[in-house]
């Protein structure tokens, strides 16, 4: 997709501030996709100058949600309500500190109806910080439908 670095991020995704865990999109296809994320000293999952395990956990399935945002608009559909399903193999080997930015990839397995499982990795420069396989269900119902 093209211009996908200058999109709003709450363009692809239900979230909205301060619940959002994903500053942008920078490539994103059928497969694939990578995320980018800034820790900053105003985000809600912030410990003690580091982000904690549960704001990475929701970037890495924010992370998903924009990429299935990013198959929504290819496909000219909004963008749809999704659940996470199940998360295994989580693995958080440590927690980034404020400034530094997370480049997060997710990598699709499978999709079947509106199932969706992935493998999520996320990265400080060239150290991988976190990972899980996460299985997001996705709702028929758009998502500006819920939020006014």
């Amino acid at each position: 997709m093209d211009n996908l670095r200058e999109l709003p991020i709450t363009d692809l995704i239900p979230q909205r501030p301060p619940f959002v865990m994903v500053d942008r999109v920078l490539s994103c296809d059928m497969e694939e996709a990578v995320t980018e994320l800034v820790v900053r000293e105003d985000n809600i999952f912030l410990d003690d100058q580091k982000l904690a395990p549960a704001g990475m956990i929701e970037n890495m399935a924010q992370s998903c949600a924009a990429r299935m945002g990013c198959v929504n608009r290819l496909r000219g559909e909004s963008v749809k309500i999704g659940f996470i399903g199940d998360i295994r193999d989580c693995r958080i080997i440590r927690q980034p500190r404020c400034g530094e930015t997370l480049t997060t990839q997710v990598h699709i397995i499978e999709e079947v109806f509106s199932l969706t499982l992935a493998n999520v990795s996320v990265m400080v420069n060239d150290e991988e910080i976190a990972s899980a396989r996460i299985k997001i269900a996705l709702s028929e119902t758009p998502a500006v439908d819920i939020q006014h």
